[in-house]
């Protein structure tokens, strides 16, 4: 029954987009080796693997598959570039100029990385060339401009002695980025650990390496010396479980799901106790109270939830609404999601493309189905988009009760979640009422309430009356399961400085 109905659904829908023979990027992929001490080079086993187009499904290179050997051979060289080589016995300054060249370039080759980071991941090219490429430049050029600025401080004490504080360089550090923002993650943790003067090893995700491998060979374009940023592409249970469980890693941060985020966690403690930064999992409430403005709630709700194919870990994905404004709200939220246009991200007013895999796409389904079984109501969507690639229907369900699966577990997909609150009290116990606590946003037009629940709400960030706004200085963290640290702004770069004190003696001091 509701199967025959999201056909009838979309075939009334303006949002579909026909999906032809998929456009093919003009654009050729050089490099697919492993990046270990300036050169491109194929992994010790002599394997590859293949990375897909979700457009399609085909092939579109096969990448260097990296493993314990390659790690062990990336790590002793950034090892020996922080140990001997220049980059931290650098002046800041020059370190910033290489970023800011680097940013420089990045800029000047939006549209080969833009191709590259939709071709490999499905995200729409003018999201990816016109959002995103630019933020990460934005990124890279925010920490260059800190490199020269990192301090410690003169502290009193009580008594005759100089105590000075030194900000220093962990060392190596491990970095391991997801599949969904590839290039915006890789700014987020190579932007400070380099301007803070470490060496990297990066682990990409074995669904997205390429344009990672393509934008660090830019970086040693702008004057990065060899060793202090190596590139292996592989899987996480051998090349991720090499670099958390490494000896000479110093520090660790991790971008992904809880459950790997706990494996990694335990890696980096049973080895040397090396620190980490997690970001993982979410399940964000998107609260919209009595006097919100309907219309731009459920437009902002929308881009909170399908942004991305939905495939946000800070993801709008309980849409919790007042019972006053419910019923018209669920109306608009199923007509703007039939309105989304679904098609080849190549191709121009493109909202969805396809989801990044066949792994990922049938847990979606299976997710949707579990909302059909448990008496969600299904208002619009709940297939499969076209025949062939990953794409699936906008899916909208109203009705959602919160021991659902829908509304307790992370999709990661483009599933809008309705339930009916009746005031703040119950929505605050409610939207608190979860493992994750990474962001929530929040439509009132009350000050009060606004206010209310900002401090009432267990998540790292609040959005009011706006969603997604990530701005370079912003930091970005989760509360509870969702991690650990923050990344972003001036809380970044903690994350890659450890603090030394020094105390000296004075003889006869003028002052104390």
């Amino acid at each position: 029954r509701f199967s025959s109905w999201g056909r009838r659904i979309n075939s009334f829908s303006t949002a579909a987009a026909a999906i032809d023979e998929p456009i093919h990027p003009s654009i050729q992929v050089d490099h697919t080796q492993l990046l270990i001490n300036g050169q491109f080079i194929d992994a010790a086993s002599g394997r590859t693997f293949p990375t897909v187009d979700p457009r399609t499904g085909d092939v579109i290179v096969r990448v260097a598959e990296g493993d314990l050997e390659d790690v062990n051979r990336a790590v002793a060289a950034a090892r020996k570039a922080f140990d001997e080589g220049p980059w931290p016995k650098m002046t800041a300054y020059e370190r910033s100029r290489i970023m800011l060249r680097f940013a420089d370039l990045l800029e000047k080759h939006t549209e080969e990385v833009a191709k590259l980071e939709t071709w490999d991941n499905g995200k729409p090219y003018d999201q990816a060339a016109k959002i995103e490429i630019p933020m990460v430049v934005r990124m890279f050029r925010y920490y260059a401009g800190w490199a020269d600025k990192i301090h410690g401080f003169t502290v009193p004490a009580d008594g005759q002695h100089h105590v000075q504080t030194l900000h220093e360089p962990y060392g190596v550090c491990g970095l391991i980025i997801p599949w969904n923002f590839p290039l915006l993650l890789y700014s987020w943790k190579v932007g400070p650990a380099l301007a803070c003067g470490n060496t990297v090893v990066l682990k990409t995700a074995e669904q997205t390496p390429l344009s990672a491998i393509y934008v660090s060979k830019l970086f040693h374009e702008a004057g990065l010396p060899p060793g202090v940023l190596n590139v292996v592409s592989g899987f996480g249970p051998t090349a991720g479980a090499a670099l958390s469980s490494h000896m000479d890693v110093n520090k660790l941060s991790f971008t992904g799901s809880t459950a790997t985020g706990k494996i990694v966690l335990t890696l980096a403690a049973k080895s040397n106790l090396k620190p980490v930064t997690l970001e993982l999992g979410g399940k964000s409430p998107f609260i919209v109270c009595k006097d919100a403005d309907v219309d731009k709630a459920v437009e902002l709700a929308h881009s909170a939830l399908f942004f991305n194919q939905g495939q946000c870990c800070c993801a709008g994905s309980r849409t919790l609404v007042h019972e006053s404004v419910y019923d018209e709200f669920v109306e608009k939220a199923k007509d703007r999601a039939l309105k989304r246009v679904v098609g080849d991200p190549f191709k121009t007013g493109i909202e969805q493309g396809p989801q990044i895999d066949n792994e990922q796409f049938k847990k979606i389904l299976k997710y949707i189905r579990s909302g059909i079984e448990s008496g969600a109501t299904l208002e619009s969507g709940g297939e499969q988009f076209g025949s062939k690639g990953y794409y699936i229907q906008p899916t909208v369900f109203s009705n959602v009760q919160d021991d659902m699966l829908i509304a307790k577990d992370e999709i990661f997909g483009p599933v809008q979640s309705i339930s009916k609150f009746k005031d703040l009290e119950e929505v605050v116990q409610r939207a608190n009422a979860s493992s994750y606590g990474l962001a929530a946003g929040v439509f009132t037009q009350n000050i009060e309430t606004a206010n209310t629940l900002t401090r009432a709400l267990r998540v790292g960030t609040v959005w009011i009356n706006c969603y997604d706004i990530f701005d370079a200085a912003v930091p970005f963290g989760g509360f509870k399961m969702s991690g650990q640290g923050r990344e972003k702004g001036i809380y970044g770069l903690s994350s890659y400085l450890q603090v030394k004190a020094v105390v000296t003696p004075l003889k006869n001091p003028a002052w104390l």
